[in-house]
């Protein structure tokens, strides 16, 4: 995946975590319709702010921002910043000015047996295959915002594996399925987690909370818990690359910028496809353009592009100008057919068209078709053609596009020097031909 479209939306996901904490920051409950209901919202927001719990909130930004960087690897500022800002709250506020987390309901989920009939079949698969694509997609975009915040590489096969495995057994106890938590992912780096083994302690703590410890989290104000998601959203926000995307690449920023855009106003699955396929347009463009010039016919010596030897030029000149040499070399795919096309347009002022793929190690069938019609196209003008092709794979591709059916078994070589040598030997044929009476 390219780093812009990376880069766009994990700083898309960040303008959202900073956008949606905006009301509960400033004291109002959280209004329907995600980003752009908040936006709608606001200035209703703002003209009904609860300064007691902006203050809360400010006061934690405070704290998470000026928090001493040597002391964060021994004890996380967001936990500093929860239990001083939550301590102060009981101290100076009472409970009907600030809203906090509140009861939180404890005990164990109870075992759900599935039941199904064959009726409601067909929409559970389709259910189940849409939710697990999303899930995939969300859980993997995740682990590649950690791989950018760690400098690591995950392994996408075990991730997913966990996540299948977790929503089978969770949907036993009926709960709804779920993916990589993005702020949670985020959140436990930022306070110095490296290892999978984090986020199952992670999972444990959650559980005391909901089974003993639900009455220590009772009084957190929602505005503490606001502060420290926008914390995180901000972290997010990938600002090495936003700072020099428009000196590193024009188009890499449009992309950047475009994939942030749609993540927060449209949907990030959207944003990343988009972003992911034009970009990958941009690349085939570029590679269209130097794999272009790599397709080369030249009818004498003096093509210096052409990795000819000595002798084999020498043999080339004395073709007197009769003898296309049809030079191809890298890769081809289907965006140089194009090039080909254009190459072989006068072969009719020919005698022998020499096809030279020695240097191409794989071609697709795009490029198979162009090279079937640049052979007919020399057999239809009465030119010869003589082809090289040693590579096994590119021998096989030519024989499933019909090539190999139009150039006799005769006319195909393995070295450039015995082709040019046939190819001035055809000529010389022509030549006597032509000048009998």
């Amino acid at each position: 995946m390219p780093y812009s479209v990376v880069s766009g939306f994990m700083s898309g996901i960040g303008v959202i975590l900073i956008i949606l904490q905006l009301s509960p920051l400033l004291g109002q409950a959280s209004p329907t319709g995600g980003v752009t209901g908040t936006l709608s919202a606001l200035p209703d927001i703002l003209s009904n702010i609860k300064f007691s719990e902006l203050f809360l909130g400010l006061l934690t930004l405070g704290i998470l921002f000026f928090y001493p960087r040597q002391y964060r690897k021994y004890i996380p500022a967001q936990l500093i910043a929860l239990v001083v800002v939550t301590i102060l709250s009981m101290i100076f506020f009472n409970n009907e000015d600030i809203r906090r987390i509140g009861e939180i309901p404890a005990g164990l989920p109870s075992l759900v047996i599935p039941h199904f009939n064959a009726e409601i079949f067909t929409t559970m698969v389709i259910d189940a295959l849409v939710l697990g694509t999303l899930g995939c997609i969300d859980t993997l975009l995740t682990a590649v915002i950690g791989d950018s915040l760690t400098r690591k590489e995950h392994d996408p096969d075990k991730e997913l594996r966990g996540q299948g495995i977790a929503n089978m057994i969770s949907g036993l106890f009926g709960a709804l399925p779920g993916a990589g938590a993005t702020m949670g992912t985020v959140t436990n780096i930022q306070v110095g987690a490296r290892s999978p083994m984090s986020g199952m302690i992670r999972a444990l703590v959650l559980a005391l909370v909901v089974l003993v410890a639900g009455s220590l989290t009772e009084p957190i104000p929602m505005a503490v818990l606001a502060g420290i998601a926008v914390f995180v959203g901000f972290n997010i926000l990938d600002w090495s690359f936003i700072q020099r995307a428009h000196k590193v690449s024009l188009q890499g920023m449009v992309i950047m910028y475009s994939v942030m855009l749609l993540t927060v106003f449209v949907d990030l699955i959207v944003a990343v496809g988009l972003g992911v396929f034009i970009s990958n347009l941009i690349v085939i463009e570029r590679l269209s353009r130097e794999q272009a010039r790599k397709v080369k016919a030249i009818s004498d010596a003096d093509g210096d592009d052409v990795p000819l030897t000595p002798s084999e030029r020498s043999l080339l000149d004395k073709a007197h100008g009769k003898v296309l040499f049809f030079y191809l070399s890298g890769p081809m795919i289907f965006s140089v057919s194009k090039a080909i096309s254009r190459q072989h347009t006068r072969v009719a002022d020919y005698d022998v068209m020499i096809l030279d793929l020695s240097d191409v190690p794989m071609i697709d069938e795009t490029v198979g078709l162009a090279l079937e019609n640049a052979v007919k196209d020399a057999l239809d003008a009465k030119c010869e053609v003589l082809l090289l092709c040693p590579n096994e794979q590119t021998h096989q591709q030519l024989d499933k596009c019909n090539v190999l059916d139009l150039v006799p078994k005769n006319n195909t070589y393995l070295l450039r020097y015995d082709a040019l040598k046939a190819a001035i030997t055809h000529v010389e044929s022509h030549d006597n031909a032509n000048q009998a009476p």
